[in-house]
């Protein structure tokens, strides 16, 4: 890796070059971004996770860069156009665009209108018109190459042919382009409008039919509507500044003079920008737009799913789940503590006779009494809100929450489920997510795509496989932050701990069902292909609670127990003792067991742990109850203040579910009385909301909510 890399990483991020550098070394060891942030923060300077991450994601952006460099001249050596000066040039671009603005004269291309004119023998009266000197006629100098033969009958054939020539030179200029690239990042408007009897195929797009905004400040979920119109071949879409503006500039820098020789170069110059460099700019801004929405929107995603993914747990509870439906009835499942299927039913209590109803009330009474029901889970699908209704009214002491369904479906057809639950259709399989996912939202969730929660905006539209990868950060940051007890875990979970994978946590799984319950970390070093390097990197993330060595069940990496254990004997106390009394903790001086490994950010870390050995992050669960009688989005009245659940935050604001089977809007004008122009720093996913009905259209599911104070009536 280069040096200039780390400082130029350094700079762009504000952080120092050493710190690049050390987290860049440990990325190229092999060590994962939870771990670096967690257990090596002596070496970087204590570089968080975000940072961690930004460092391994420029550098890879550098290198990216590097070999394109590379490319770009084995193909200028293999033509034999390489020079010194042009090598400089391809060594200092320091991005892309420059590169290739570099290249760009150079590149293999298609026969272009001043390759034909070179053919014709007018790259000479080019290169005399471009001089621009005062004493030359164009038009008497452009007699000497009139050639019928190649096709050049007159001197104005011949001036044509020069121009062309002219324009694509002027429109390969790096200085050119670099110039009138700012022009167009600063100026560049972005419209759109409908084609001419596609008004109907894109009502979808109704609000971009004529839309003109600048596109530096255009919001990025407007952007990516837009670019998915124009994909779709109902929305006309430009990208660019003002041309005159645009074309001034251009000639301001290419017209040297005032006489007929300049004159051409003026019209060439206009040419070059109308026919060449405006398309090809434009292209560039429609990328750079795109660029930029699908970094806020997999922002957007990431925040989101982050939020999801910490939701409080419930944690070891009984519970009866119920996957709701009408005709096909309500699913039913029992799961004891652990998660464990331990019965399952079929009951029809909405939209039947009043005997079947009866029926499902014994039902759900015995299995409660049964299997000693504490909650009762039911999905917020389709007869969600009716069936939460009708368990309510059965009077049982376990309280009834609703739990989203989303990626039930997903789950309960995927490969995991089948593996899981094999002689079980998909009725059954997400009735079982559904309990599972309220007693442990993590554990569940992450045997789904992330991309099918639904947690996001234009998720279809962005890159997918820069998607993929912050979200998989996402998925990773969260199962180490919460850590895993490896005795119980899914392969699903354990393959997100740091240092592990699908195959190893495959390997723990089944190395745990052939021997039994692992009795420590270091017994996992006996599962196959788990080697110290692997081992290095999960250990301080995986849990054993009850296990031979007391540290097990926390987040102290193994590496740091003999540390641990000196403080106790420098104590005279038992490591026992140390954990559970804070009075030994607080005697300890840090400062005393500093060295060349340990320093006092990890030994905080350690004292912290101590405190609360294996503490889970998460919040404590609160239960959630949606308003009496509002069921459906025909129960709703403007003015109406509910009680909701955050289902979604977006640029623009943020979807709550009220208990209606539509989310409702909150527009990001209408979530505080104060400005917000971040939602996310108002509300989050799973969030716990208070909202006011502003407007219902039910003929268009749509309905639009606030979280501002109503303004007192005069």
């Amino acid at each position: 890796m280069s040096r200039l890399h780390y400082s130029i990483v350094a700079r762009e991020l504000g952080i120092a070059p050493g710190q690049v550098r050390a987290a860049a070394t440990l990325l190229a060891e092999g060590a994962t971004v939870p771990f670096i942030a967690r257990y090596r923060k002596e070496l970087t300077g204590s570089l968080d996770e975000v940072a961690v991450a930004a460092v391994r994601d420029r550098l890879a952006e550098l290198e990216a860069l590097d070999a394109r460099k590379e490319t770009v001249l084995r193909s200028l050596t293999a033509r034999g156009v390489l020079t010194e000066d042009l090598g400089r040039a391809v060594a200092e671009a320091q991005t892309l665009p420059e590169l290739e603005d570099v290249y760009l004269p150079y590149r293999p291309k298609r026969r272009t209108r001043a390759a034909i004119a070179r053919e014709k023998g007018l790259g000479p009266l080019a290169d005399a018109v471009y001089l621009q000197e005062g004493g030359m006629d164009p038009v008497t100098r452009a007699q000497e190459f009139v050639s019928p033969e190649k096709g050049v009958d007159t001197p104005e054939d011949a001036l044509a042919g020069a121009r062309d020539i002219i324009a694509e030179r002027i429109s390969e200029d790096p200085g050119v382009r670099a110039a009138l690239r700012a022009l167009f990042e600063k100026h560049a408007v972005i419209e759109s409008e409908v084609y001419a009897g596609a008004e109907e195929q894109a009502a979808t797009y109704r609000d971009y039919f004529s839309w003109r905004e600048k596109a530096a400040s255009a919001p990025g979920h407007r952007i990516l509507a837009m670019l998915r119109g124009s994909r779709e071949a109902v929305l006309r879409l430009s990208v660019r500044p003002d041309e005159d503006k645009a074309i001034g500039l251009l000639q301001s820098m290419v017209c040297s003079g005032s006489n007929p020789c300049t004159e051409q170069v003026r019209l060439a110059a206009a040419d070059g920008y109308r026919r060449l460099l405006a398309p090809s700019l434009e292209n560039e801004m429609k990328g750079s737009l795109k660029e930029r929405a699908d970094d806020e929107a997999i922002g957007v995603f990431a925040r989101n799913l982050r939020e999801l993914l910490m939701a409080p747990p419930l944690g070891g509870k009984r519970v009866l789940a119920i996957d709701p439906g009408f005709r096909t009835g309500c699913k039913v499942v029992c799961l004891d503590a652990q998660g464990k299927l331990l019965h399952h039913d079929v009951i029809y209590p909405v939209a039947s006779s009043g005997k079947k109803a009866e029926e499902a009330g014994l039902v759900v009474r015995d299995l409660a009494e049964r299997f000693d029901i504490e909650v009762i889970a039911v999905g917020n699908g389709t007869a969600g809100r009716e069936t939460e209704r009708f368990v309510r009214g059965l009077g049982l002491p376990a309280p009834v929450v609703m739990v989203s369904e989303s990626g039930a479906s997903v789950y309960s057809a995927s490969e995991t489920a089948r593996r899981e639950f094999p002689d079980h259709d998909v009725t059954v399989r997400g009735a079982v997510s559904i309990g599972r996912r309220l007693m442990d939202p993590l554990a569940e969730l992450v045997k789904i795509d992330p991309k099918s929660i639904g947690v996001g905006q234009y998720q279809h539209d962005v890159d997918q496989a820069k998607l993929r990868r912050k979200l998989d950060d996402v998925v990773q940051s969260c199962v180490n932050a919460v850590g895993v007890e490896v005795n119980t875990a899914s392969p699903e979970l354990l393959a997100y701990v740091s240092g592990l994978g699908p195959v190893l946590a495959g390997n723990i799984v089944t190395y745990r069902e052939k021997n039994g319950p692992f009795e420590s970390r270091e017994a996992l070093k006996k599962v196959p292909r788990l080697g110290e390097k692997a081992f290095e990197l999960s250990a301080g993330f995986l849990r054993v609670r009850g296990g031979s060595h007391p540290l097990d069940a926390s987040a102290v990496h193994p590496e740091r127990y003999g540390l641990v254990e000196r403080m106790a004997r420098d104590l005279g106390c038992s490591l026992s003792d140390l954990m559970h009394d804070r009075r030994l903790r607080e005697r300890i001086d840090l400062g005393s067991y500093v060295d060349d490994s340990v320093g006092i950010p990890t030994l905080k870390d350690i004292l912290s742990e101590l405190d609360k050995p294996g503490r889970d992050p998460r919040e404590s669960f609160e239960e959630f109850s949606f308003a009496e009688g509002v069921t459906a989005v025909e129960d709703l009245r403007p003015g109406m203040e509910l009680p909701g659940i955050v289902t979604n935050v977006t640029n623009f604001g943020a979807f709550v579910d009220i208990g209606v089977h539509q989310d409702g809007l909150v527009h990001i004008s209408q979530l505080a009385d104060r400005f917000v122009k971040d939602p996310t720093q108002v509300v989050s996913v799973g969030g716990k909301v208070r909202v006011r009905v502003l407007d219902v259209d039910t003929a268009r599911r749509r309905i639009s909510l606030s979280m501002r104070k109503p303004r007192a009536k005069t």
